[in-house]
C-alpha cells in the first residue's frame, strides 16, 4: 500500500494517530483539572512504567488538556546527576509566559519574574555570593525570596508564588516531569516538600511525573508522605480490543482495513505494547499490496520490523552498556524474563554479588535495569531478554 499514506507513527514520546486504550487515564487527569479549578484539594500525579508503553504520549496529551483549559504549562526531563533548579526555571517561565497575556496586573508578573529570575541564578555549586543569570529576563532578580541556595526552601517559595498568579486567573500551573526517576536523591526531596507544603495551602499548582516502575519506590525513600502526596498510576501494556483499535482506526481512515488473522498475527508479535503496535503497523502496512493486510503480510512483514526494532529500540541501548554490564545483560536473559535475584545473576555468573554490583549499578543508571524491591531486578525496555537470547554470544 502507499508509503505515503501510512498512518502509523513508531516514535520516542510521538503521539500516535490512536490514543487507544488510555481513556481511564485521560478520565483521571480530567477529574484534577475540573477540582483543582473549583478550588478543591488534589493529589499530584505519577505516571509509571516499562519503556514503550506511552508515558510520554500520555504526559503530552495531559500538557494539551490543561492548555485547553487556560492553565500555564512547563515541561522538563530530568537527567541523571543535574540538578533541577534551572530546568524547572524554565518551566515555569513558559507556564507564566502562558498566563501573563491575560494577567490584568504588569507589576505581579514582573514581581514573579524577578523571583524566578533569582532562583535561577542560585547555582549551589557557583562561589557563595555569586549571581548566575538565566533565562534571558529583563527585570531585576528579587532578593530574599526563593534565592537561598536551599532547594526545598526555594521551590516552596517559588511554587507559592507561581500559584498566586495562576490564581489570579482562577487557573492553574502544571509542571511535567519527564524520566523523573532520573531526578538526583537531593532534588526528589525538595520536590516533594514543595509539593507537600503547596498541597497544604490549596495552591492550584501540580506536579505530573512519568517514570519507570521504581518510581514509586525512588520518592517513598526520599518522604515516607509521598505516598500519599501523589496519585500513582501504572501504564502498562494494551489489552486485545485497545490494540487493535489502534490499528484499525488509522486504517479505516484511510479506507483500509485488516483480516482477524492479521490483527491476531500482529497481537502476538507486538504484545499489546503501544510502541511495538506502531513498529509492526508501519511495516505491515509498506509491505502489502492491498486491502486488507492479511496474516500472510504480517509474516513477510516480521523479520523487517524485528530487524528495525533490533537496531533502533534494543540495540541502541545495548551498544550503551560497557562489557561488563552486557554480560550481567545477557545472565538475566538466560534466567528468564521475570523480575530475577541479583544473588542468581552472580551465581550464574560464578562470582560473588560485591564483585558484579557495578555493573548492576552501571545498568540501573543507565536506565536499562530497574529494581522495584530489595534483592530483585528486572529489564526496563519490554521483550529485551528475548533479544539478548537472540543474538550471538
Amino acid at each position: 500500500m502507499d508509503p505515503v499514506r501510512n498512518p502509523y507513527a513508531p516514535g520516542a514520546g510521538q503521539r500516535p494517530p490512536e490514543l487507544a486504550g488510555r481513556d481511564r487515564e485521560l478520565s483521571q487527569f480530567e477529574v484534577v483539572l475540573e477540582r483543582i479549578a473549583r478550588g478543591r484539594p488534589e493529589r499530584s500525579m505519577v505516571l509509571t512504567g516499562l519503556r514503550g508503553v506511552g508515558k510520554t504520549v500520555l504526559l503530552n496529551s495531559f500538557r494539551s488538556m490543561a492548555l485547553q483549559r487556560l492553565w500555564g504549562t512547563g515541561k522538563i526531563e530530568a537527567r541523571p546527576g543535574q540538578s533541577i533548579r534551572r530546568p524547572v526555571a524554565g518551566a515555569l517561565h513558559m507556564a507564566i509566559r502562558e498566563l501573563a497575556p491575560r494577567h490584568r496586573a504588569p507589576d505581579r508578573i514582573d514581581q514573579f519574574l524577578g523571583v524566578l529570575k533569582a532562583f535561577a541564578g542560585r547555582d549551589p555549586k557557583a562561589p557563595k555570593g555569586t549571581f548566575v543569570p538565566h533565562l534571558g529576563i529583563d527585570v531585576p532578580a528579587a532578593r530574599g525570596r526563593a534565592d537561598s541556595g536551599d532547594l526545598e526552601i526555594d521551590l516552596m517559595e517559588l511554587f507559592t508564588d507561581a500559584a498566586s498568579v495562576a490564581a489570579d486567573l482562577s487557573v492553574g500551573i502544571a509542571l511535567f516531569i519527564d524520566e523523573m526517576q532520573d531526578v538526583p536523591a537531593d532534588d526528589v526531596s525538595a520536590l516533594c516538600a514543595a509539593t507537600h507544603e503547596l498541597s497544604q495551602n490549596g495552591g492550584p499548582l501540580i506536579v505530573v511525573g512519568a517514570g519507570l516502575p521504581h518510581l514509586p519506590s525512588v520518592l517513598s525513600a526520599s518522604k515516607s508522605y509521598s505516598e500519599r502526596l501523589f496519585r500513582y498510576v501504572s501504564i502498562d501494556r494494551l489489552d486485545r480490543s485497545a490494540a487493535d483499535q489502534a490499528l484499525l482506526a488509522p486504517a479505516q481512515r484511510e479506507g483500509a482495513d485488516f483480516e482477524p488473522g492479521a490483527l491476531d498475527a500482529l497481537y502476538q508479535a507486538a504484545d499489546g505494547y503501544p510502541y511495538f503496535v506502531q513498529a509492526y503497523g508501519k511495516v505491515t502496512w509498506d509491505v502489502a499490496a492491498a486491502s486488507p493486510v492479511t496474516a500472510q503480510d504480517v509474516a513477510v512483514a516480521s523479520p523487517q520490523a524485528e530487524a528495525e526494532l533490533a537496531v533502533g529500540f534494543f540495540g541502541s541501548r545495548y551498544e550503551r552498556a560497557t562489557q561488563a554490564e552486557r554480560e550481567y545483560m545477557r545472565t538475566m536473559a538466560l534466567l528468564g524474563d521475570d523480575p530475577v535475584q541479583t544473588s542468581q545473576v552472580a551465581e550464574q555468573l560464578g562470582r560473588k554479588p560485591s564483585s558484579v554490583s557495578p555493573a548492576r549499578d552501571g545498568l540501573i543508571k543507565k536506565g536499562l535495569i530497574y529494581s522495584s524491591e530489595r534483592g530483585l531486578i528486572a529489564f526496563t525496555v519490554p521483550h529485551f531478554g528475548r533479544f539478548l537470547r537472540s543474538q550471538p554470544t
